[in-house]
């Protein structure tokens, strides 16, 4: 099939999902490119998304399987792109496809050789936020696109040391794993490429003001969302984990890394504030006694339906609503309990306030890695290091070289329905560069024939 007829998708999260599901269905062949050992992303960690409240996989899993399913879709997971030559209407991409260890066209996912790994239980999953805990061989998720087991080749006895007696291989019906597995370079000629790679959330400890790290009733936003989830490391029971009992009293901290000069993130974040949100009013679904109070800076709802996502949560949720960002957290050593100690914006004076579980709303900020993919593409990033595009009006998402197309978080931090629709926009674009670069070969061509 030729260039002009392909697309490559860089990224699997909702983004990348819906610009590949719009391309093929315009017919077009779309290879598209995961780094992770699923597809998903972000959104598939998440338990709700606002403003509705409704099950975040409960909207992606099937977009996931109509996906990897589709004909005229071919994902690749576990893999990155290395090098972009060529120009609008004729890429040469190389990627580098890394081994899983596990033949993903026999494994059936029945997860027998988790099951009897012999490190079973032994590492932090970071798909649950490094709360849970992971074998060497494992699969990330319940709803895992493929639902292919892997083996971590940084952990796996048999890979580093030569020492596992393989229970994995002998468990293993279908004979699938394969621990001779090599990394595979592979070329694919394609007429455009949208990225669409996504964000990563800030590490608050060096903001040691509020006990991140220090503090064991401290908590990001993330780690909440797994706590809460039903598929996550407690079945959704969000709970202290000095004494494992259930928090009464949650305090929320927005801002945290994000509008703050210290750690070179002046930009606001755009979601926080509805995300602090949604989680309070998920505690008080799960727990009709808990009380929530939530520190912000300005309350930005500016989005359909979002300053009476905001109203719901006072007036239905009784969530408290405080202006004024606290300037110091400190902890009670004996119960573990929370101090916060802010200046009340709208009353004035210094006050403190005792929560027994706090949730800090982090920044978001570009992925790691960001620098070596840009280099790859050939395209520049802004002064935040999100991926620039050329004319935020006019060219929104145009990157800075031709044919190359960024949508979604890679461009900066967005909610779930924006990073949808600019998939859907960049499908579109890309359909339209392609249009042209064929366009302008015909035209090349008859000129030739003319002038010969």
């Amino acid at each position: 099939m030729s260039a002009a007829n392909e697309v490559m998708v860089i990224g699997g999260g909702v983004c990348g999902i819906q610009a590949a599901l719009d391309l093929a269905d315009k017919g077009f062949q779309v290879r598209m490119i995961e780094r992770e050992p699923t597809i998903g992303g972000r959104m598939a960690i998440l338990d709700k998304v606002f403003p509705t409240n409704d099950c975040s996989i409960c909207i992606l899993a099937p977009k996931m399987i109509m996906c990897y399913n589709n004909p005229n879709i071919d994902v690749v997971t576990w893999a990155e792109v290395q090098k972009v030559e060529g120009k609008a209407g004729d890429f040469t991409v190389t990627v580098l496809k890394k081994p899983r260890y596990v033949k993903e066209e026999e494994c059936t996912g029945c997860g027998d050789c988790i099951e009897v790994c012999t490190l079973k239980d032994e590492f932090p999953n970071k798909w649950n936020a490094n709360l849970g805990m992971r074998g060497a061989v494992f699969m990330p998720f319940l709803q895992a696109v493929p639902r292919v087991a892997i083996v971590d080749d940084e952990k796996c006895l048999t890979l580093t040391k030569q020492k596992c007696k393989m229970p994995c291989v002998r468990a293993c019906k279908r004979k699938a794993l394969d621990f001779k597995m090599k990394p595979e370079t592979v070329k694919y000629n394609v007429g455009a490429v949208i990225v669409a790679t996504g964000l990563d959330d800030y590490d608050p400890s060096e903001i040691t003001e509020y006990g991140y790290g220090r503090f064991t009733n401290v908590v990001r936003a993330m780690e909440y969302e797994r706590l809460i989830n039903a598929s996550g490391p407690t079945g959704g029971h969000v709970h202290r984990f000095n004494d494992h009992e259930r928090p009464k009293r949650m305090g929320f901290i927005q801002c945290v890394g994000a509008r703050d000069l210290r750690v070179d993130h002046p930009y606001c974040c755009s979601v926080c504030c509805m995300y602090a949100t949604k989680d309070a009013m998920l505690a008080r679904e799960h727990y009709p006694d808990i009380e929530s109070f939530i520190f912000y800076t300005d309350l930005r709802a500016f989005g359909k339906g979002m300053d009476e996502y905001i109203r719901r949560g006072r007036e239905e949720y009784g969530i408290k609503y405080i202006r004024g960002k606290p300037g110091e957290v400190t902890e009670d050593p004996e119960t573990k309990n929370l101090f916060l100690w802010y200046e009340d914006a709208t009353d004035g004076g210094i006050k403190s306030l005792e929560v027994d579980f706090l949730v800090l709303a982090t920044a978001f900020i570009p992925f790691e890695g960001v620098e070596n993919l840009a280099a790859s593409l050939g395209i520049e990033l802004d002064e935040y290091k999100f991926m620039k595009s050329r004319d935020p009006l006019l060219q929104p998402l145009d990157s800075t070289r031709e044919g190359i197309l960024v949508a979604g978080t890679c461009q900066g931090p967005m909610d779930v329905t924006d990073s949808v629709e600019q998939g859907g926009a960049a499908a579109n674009r890309a359909a339209e560069i392609i249009a042209q670069a064929c366009g302008a070969a015909k035209t090349s061509k008859k000129s030739a024939t003319r002038s010969a």
